[in-house]
């Protein structure tokens, strides 16, 4: 039985691609977006916007395009990475379908090559004149042309379509990259984090542990040093969290100078013993402002320390261990809460 939505992926892949030929859109993941939500229309403005745009240009220009998806798109909502996948599968079905079709092409035409054997056959053993043999060999040259048309054609069809699709599969690889790590950093971003978290609050809670890490006055790198040498100064403590993390341990940049770690199947005192390592391998930080020959060894942070409880939600775990944070930097930074005894 057909998948009911990989089925309406493929009538929505039947409505966008024909509108972008026609409108010489170029098939870019952002385009591709763009148009499936045009077709699905669940977004007026959106379609009012683009069709204003196409009425103007007869086209979407590129800076238009990208806009608009900022506009619309950008949140997952809207459409997200797996319905672009699903549209995948979708291309691959009709292709597939292209090619049951080219089969059967190559089925009539061995069977019109049958009918014609039998015709050689009878020339052979009836004696037919030299008309009805030119008929014959016609109809030979006439069902070949068929068949050899219908094959290139195809051929040309599946290598177009196999380029566009191996192009738009590594596009798309990028695109979940880009969604799920964060730019400078290259750790794993707040979206991610948010998946991640709720998806184990769903499955195996049991255990499950979050800190949350600060970096002490990082307004300070930055007013002091540049901005430049406060990305370096949040590479390097990534670096350091990222190189401290074991066991499942996953480390994600929560926002601006926070980060967040998830520790499965742990304990709060266990946890807290891991925060404690990464708070000391941060105070052995240094780096060097190459513009101003200073070295910089003042880094620490700051580690506030959660776990699980039952009926725990999302909100309530990140609220306790941001709490936590809050009573480390109180007490004078560079430490980790609570405090077990």
């Amino acid at each position: 039985m057909a998948n009911p939505l990989l089925k309406e992926s493929a009538l929505k892949l039947k409505k966008a691609i024909p509108l972008m030929l026609k409108h010489q859109i170029p098939t870019t993941p952002t385009n591709y977006a763009l148009w499936y939500a045009y077709v699905d229309e669940k977004s007026p403005k959106l379609n009012q916007h683009l069709d204003e745009i196409v009425g103007q240009y007869n086209t979407c220009p590129p800076s238009y395009s990208e806009r608009l998806y900022r506009e619309y798109l950008a949140e997952p909502a809207a459409i997200n990475v797996i319905d672009m996948r699903l549209n995948l599968d979708a291309m691959v079905t009709e292709l597939s379908q292209s090619l049951k079709d080219t089969n059967l092409d190559a089925s009539q035409f061995h069977h019109k090559i049958s009918n014609n054997y039998d015709k050689l056959n009878k020339i052979e053993n009836e004696g037919f004149s030299i008309e009805e043999v030119l008929a014959v060999v016609k109809g030979l040259v006439r069902d070949s042309n068929e068949i050899r048309v219908s094959a290139q054609h195809f051929s040309a069809q599946l290598a177009k379509a196999q380029s566009e699709i191996d192009a738009l599969k590594e596009q798309l690889k990028q695109s979940e990259h880009d969604m799920h790590y964060d730019a400078l950093t290259g750790s794993l971003n707040r979206r991610a984090f948010d998946s991640d978290l709720k998806g184990i609050l769903e499955q195996q809670p049991q255990g499950l542990c979050l800190i949350i890490a600060d970096i002490d006055h990082f307004k300070v790198f930055n007013d002091t040093y540049g901005h430049q040498l406060g990305d370096q100064v949040l590479k390097a403590v990534t670096k350091r969290l990222t190189e401290a993390c074991k066991d499942g341990t996953k480390l994600y940049r929560f926002g601006g100078e926070e980060f967040a770690l998830i520790v499965p199947k742990s304990q709060l005192r266990r946890a807290r013993q891991l925060a404690e390592s990464m708070r000391r391998s941060l105070e052995k930080l240094t780096l060097k402002d190459r513009r101003k020959g200073e070295t910089i060894n003042n880094i620490s942070a700051s580690f506030g320390v959660a776990e699980y409880r039952v009926n725990d939600s999302h909100g309530s775990l990140i609220d306790r261990a941001d709490t936590q944070l809050y009573q480390a930097k109180h007490l004078g930074r560079n430490r980790v809460m609570p405090i077990i005894r």
